[in-house]
């Protein structure tokens, strides 16, 4: 099971592999041919960074069954999707920033796929095998810029709006782990992704037959219920089974 991380030692990006406390810097591409350098690092040591750098964020939204139950609406027929920029990604222990204006901010807990390699209409029987590995993401969203009927890029698309990290685990089952949210310590979202309406193969197949995936892309899989409002000052860690716990401020 490795655990890939980016991370800077105040000398430039980096990738490694995190090893307990440690990270072992990593020579070559993390998607394609990589080795084990010498160079250890204490993880206290550097600043971890968002742990790719995707090319677009796609984002699922309405995909949990428990979500739709509470609305009393109908299951979806397909994946509800959008897109998130790069500028939205900031990484562990940064700051998500509340644009002028905002009044709801909310945080959605959620597990993100992040693709390995360059894909086009694969199939739900072979979409794993593109699955580099998946890490944390926290989904943030303008709410009361969400106005009915309208397309959400305004509240979904600020930069600092889609926190990921702290690691990219490989070699583990996305559609059944633990899913949580702690809003200034307190969990706020419980749950499992075995809940998602669309798992995490029908959803890369969805996606790549509408759009071309790069090695880096994410996409973030939709979050269970409990979302809930931040103001500045708060501290929110999204957490997924077996990867870890993302933590991130608000101003």
């Amino acid at each position: 099971m490795n655990k890939y991380v980016r991370f800077d030692d105040g000398k430039g990006p980096k990738y490694g592999l995190l090893e307990g406390e440690k990270i072992a810097e990593l020579e070559g591409s993390i998607f394609g041919k990589w080795s084990k350098t010498s160079k250890v690092y204490d993880l206290n040591k550097v600043k971890l960074l968002a742990p790719c750098e995707p090319t677009k964020v796609v984002g699922v939204g309405t995909n949990y069954k428990e979500v739709i139950n509470e609305k009393g609406d109908p299951m979806p027929e397909e994946p509800i999707i959008f897109l998130k920029p790069s500028t939205s990604v900031i990484g562990p222990d940064e700051a998500i920033v509340c644009p002028p204006g905002v009044k709801e901010l909310n945080y959605e807990a959620e597990l993100v796929v992040v693709i390995k390699d360059k894909i086009k209409n694969v199939s739900a029987e072979d979409a794993k095998n593109h699955v580099l590995g998946y890490t944390c993401g926290n989904d943030i969203t303008a709410k009361d810029f969400m106005i009915k009927g309208k397309p959400w890029t305004k509240a979904k698309c600020y930069d600092t709006f889609m926190p990921i990290g702290p690691c990219i685990v490989e070699g583990i089952d996305g559609d059944n782990l633990g899913i949580k949210m702690y809003h200034n310590g307190k969990v706020t979202q419980d749950s499992n992704t075995s809940d998602m309406i669309f798992n995490v193969s029908q959803i890369i197949a969805f996606v790549s037959a509408i759009m071309t995936l790069n090695p880096g892309d994410i996409i973030s899989t939709g979050t269970p219920p409990g979302k809930g409002n931040l103001t500045a000052g708060d501290i929110i860690e999204a957490e997924l089974e077996n990867i870890g716990r993302l933590k991130n401020t608000v101003k």
